[in-house]
């Protein structure tokens, strides 16, 4: 079966950085899109970015544009999401997501989702 397997979260000074990374398996990973999602407490989960198959395009929510990058390494079937001068409005459980089709930031076009990791960032 398809699993989607986060690590890498943590607490964090603001201004310090992250690197969240997803490992798939199950799937022909090289034929999703994969997407970044984050759920604050009391808040609905929203996308934080995502990054087609051949990674040809990548995009990333305005809050942090400029701050995050997603890449991904087809080779090790796994998705990064790199994380500098982290705010405390970042602070969230992150979810990896495997989709297709158009409208990726669209929760509904990833039927595959990982288990989340927090990542907490103090002020």
């Amino acid at each position: 079966q398809v699993q989607l397997v986060e690590s890498g979260g943590g607490l964090v000074q603001a201004g310090g950085s992250l690197r969240l990374s997803c490992a798939a398996s199950g799937l022909t990973f090289s034929s999703y899109a994969m997407g970044w999602f984050r759920q604050a407490p009391g808040k609905e989960r929203d996308v934080v970015g995502f990054i087609t198959w051949s990674s040809g395009s990548t995009y990333y929510a305005d809050s942090v544009k400029g701050r995050f990058t997603i890449s991904r390494d087809n080779t090790k079937n796994t998705v990064y999401l790199q994380m500098n001068n982290l705010k405390p409005e970042d602070t969230a459980v992150y979810y990896c997501a495997a989709g297709r089709g158009l409208q990726l930031t669209n929760q509904s076009r990833y039927p595959y989702w990982g288990q989340g990791t927090q990542v907490t960032v103090s002020s």
